[in-house]
Parts: C-alpha cells; structure tokens; sequence
C-alpha cells in the first residue's frame, strides 16, 4: 500500500493530522503538483476500500518548503468547525526555527505589521501600522545551539502570510534556507529549515484535547537538534 500513510500522525472518524515533507504541497497550487489532499484521499479510499469518493477538507496550509504537522477534516462537520477554531485562534501551533543570527534577546514578543505583495508572494514587515497591513504577533525563545545555527520554539499567536518568516527576518534572523527573506543560500532540497513542530487545540467532535507533535525531517542539523532538545527535558518529543 502507498507509503503515505507513515506520516499519518493522527486519525479518528472527523480529523486526520499529517506530518508534511517540505516537498508536498498541501492544496493544488499553478505548479500542476498533486497536494497532498490528493494523495491523502488516494490512500484512504485503497485502504478504507471506499466505493466512492473521499471527503478530505483542508483546515490550514503551510507553504511548500516547509514541514511539519497539518490537519485535514475527513467530514464536513469538522471541517466547518475547525474553521471557526482557526478564526478564532483557538488552535495552538508550535514551530520550530532555524537560524543564522541570534536575536537580540533570547526570548522575545514580536508584534509587526504585515502586508502581502500579491504579485511577489511575498509579505513585508512595518513597526507601525500601514494601509493595506494586518497585524502580526508571535512570541519565541531559544532553545538549541549548534556552531553555526541557533534553534528558536515559535509560537504564533496570529495567522498572517509567511508569518515567521517575514517576522524573524524582519529582526535580522532570516531561516536557514529562505532566499525570499534574506538567507544568503539555499538548502539542496529547496526547502526551509521551519518545523510546524506540535498542534494543540479541542477536537471539533468529541472536545477531548488533541496534542500532536510532528518529527523533523531526517537531516543532520534537525537530527542534532531533536537529540539536544531531548536531552535537556530528558522526555521523548
């Protein structure tokens, strides 16, 4: 059977939770690629043995290059309600960042003001409210070293395009890999070291907290990270 379903990190009868690759796109974009959504509804109709077609909504997206933790509503219910959740940002999301440069302050609060420049795909940071801006706010802190790079724990606190990268940019810290927000080189694989690492929020059907925690992909420098961070709470991640 395709071997899509190994990054399955959770799955009941409403919600499925994907730990995506930094090649996969979510949803269909001008590429032509197949999303995810796709493959997903592929897999689930082979394994389900499903006459007819499969219902899988898209909750949220991450851009291509990066990875991590996804949620898909596998019925209309749960699509409908998990959309309000992520209005209402009462869906939690914990990334991981790598970066060059340390910030000024190891644990920070940032609060931009974000405006996308459509033709680009590209959004750009303001200190103060400009037309056409939305307000963009996370918190983070410091939590690995390597000799080159330092690893930040992202929480976002808003839904804004390209978010953390523009706000981590924006401060002198662009991820290791993203050209569009000042990396002076790309990785090998085109993606961007940024890791959508755990989802926490209320599922939209039994109200039981969902936690999910997504691994990083397998690369040397997300590899020494995980065992550094796993031997400082010296509990499995």
């Amino acid at each position: 059977m395709n071997s899509i379903g190994k990054d399955i990190l959770f799955e009941d009868n409403h919600i499925l939770i994907y730990n995506k690759q930094p090649s996969q796109i979510v949803q269909g974009d001008k590429t032509g690629d197949i999303p995810l959504s796709d493959l997903l509804k592929a897999f689930i109709k082979e394994r389900d043995h499903k006459p007819g077609n499969v219902f899988l909504g898209v909750v949220h997206r991450i851009d291509r290059p990066v990875s991590g933790a996804v949620i898909f509503a596998k019925t209309s219910k749960a699509l409908t309600r998990l959309n309000e959740m992520i209005k209402t940002g009462s869906i939690r999301k914990t990334y991981w960042a790598v970066v060059k440069n340390l910030p000024s302050e190891e644990n920070g609060h940032l609060i931009h003001y974000l405006k996308k420049n459509e033709e680009k795909n590209k959004s750009f940071a303001s200190d103060k409210e400009v037309a056409g801006s939305r307000k963009a706010e996370l918190t983070y802190c410091l939590i690995g070293r390597s000799q080159n790079y330092f690893l930040l724990e992202v929480n976002l606190l808003t839904g804004r395009h390209h978010q953390i990268r523009c706000q981590l940019s924006k401060i002198g810290c662009p991820i290791k890999g993203d050209l569009k927000y000042g990396f002076d080189r790309s990785n090998p694989d085109g993606s961007i070291h940024l890791h959508a690492r755990k989802i926490v929020f209320s599922h939209p059907v039994s109200k039981e907290v969902i936690e999910v925690v997504a691994r990083p992909p397998d690369d040397k420098l997300w590899s020494s990270f995980l065992i550094q961070v796993n031997n400082k709470t010296e509990e499995p991640l």
